[in-house]
């Protein structure tokens, strides 16, 4: 699963490419963060006695420019995530056909099909969380003739813990280069982000809809996104692999086919401690997300 390594398999010099313009300092940034992510991976699965290699990163590219994504694919990247269907429908088609897109924002059912024609090479949806958009996207994967496509059931592992979220942590936010408004809709994407998601207690039913029901989807395990502020602490992680095991049993396969989707820019470390297979990188690798400023 690790790009970079599986690409350094075949060229010693990965990121060097012969008469293209020398990349901007962002882009430059963004490729070394990269490597670094990479080593912090490759760490906390030796730490955790596991094979790095059987992690999955994603490159979270939401606000980023084509530029800077093409810029960490050419340092051997593939995987690249996008929360917003506009985006990544705009996005896809100006970049290589092998680039593995991981669609991780809530989904709603009008925009199952732009997703799904518009971009041809999704490997997966990582936000399923309730039967009706699993059986929208497995009845426009059937009209349109596309191979199964894998999914992940979202489960909300923080609970009332959404509740907490500290609105003065965004204070900070509300500075002469931020508008009121931007600061508004950064807190209630992140209040709505948490509590998307099944319940625990009804990811074994959601799981076995989706094997048992929705022919063009492939189940292929569970993610979460953690609190509200997009950390997580380790019952967060602590829940979602009880929740694999109980989906594993109840299905009859083996927990290692059932991937762990846990962990970001602030917290991907500890996901791995406790079994993360995909963890969601976003700023660490492009840097902060840039917001409109105010006029």
């Amino acid at each position: 699963m690790n790009d970079l390594e599986n690409k350094d398999k075949h060229t010693s010099e990965p990121s060097r490419h012969v008469a293209e313009p020398a990349m901007s300092a962002a882009a430059i940034d963004g490729v070394a963060a990269l490597r670094s992510v990479f080593q912090r991976v490759n760490q906390a699965a030796e730490k955790a006695g596991r094979a790095s290699d059987r992690i999955r990163v994603v490159a979270v590219s939401k606000t980023k420019p084509v530029s800077l994504i093409r810029q960490v694919y050419d340092a051997g990247q593939r995987s690249f995530g996008e929360n917003y269907v506009q985006e990544i429908i705009e996005k896809a088609p100006q970049l290589p056909e092998d680039i593995e897109w991981h669609f991780i924002g809530n989904l709603q059912s009008n925009k199952v099909k732009p997703l799904l024609t518009g971009v041809p090479n999704l490997v997966m949806v990582e936000s399923v969380d309730d039967e009706k958009i699993a059986n929208m996207l497995d009845r426009v994967v059937g009209n349109i003739g596309r191979k199964p496509l894998k999914v992940l059931v979202q489960v909300n592992t923080s609970g009332e813990e959404c509740k907490n979220l500290e609105i003065s942590n965004f204070f900070f936010l509300s500075s002469s280069d931020v508008s009121i408004s931007t600061v508004l809709y950064m807190i209630i994407s992140l209040i709505l982000a948490a509590k998307f998601g099944v319940e625990p207690s009804g990811c074994v039913g959601l799981a076995k809809h989706v094997k048992e029901a929705c022919s063009n989807l492939e189940f292929s395990g569970l993610m979460t996104i953690g609190m509200a502020d997009y950390t997580s602490t380790p019952e967060n992680f602590k829940m979602l692999a009880k929740c694999r095991s109980e989906v594993c049993e109840a299905l009859g396969i083996p927990e290692e086919q059932c991937e762990l989707s846990m962990g970001m820019s602030g917290d991907f470390e500890l996901a791995i401690e406790l079994g993360s297979t995909n963890v969601r990188i976003g700023s660490t690798i492009f840097g902060a997300r840039e917001y409109p400023k105010k006029n």
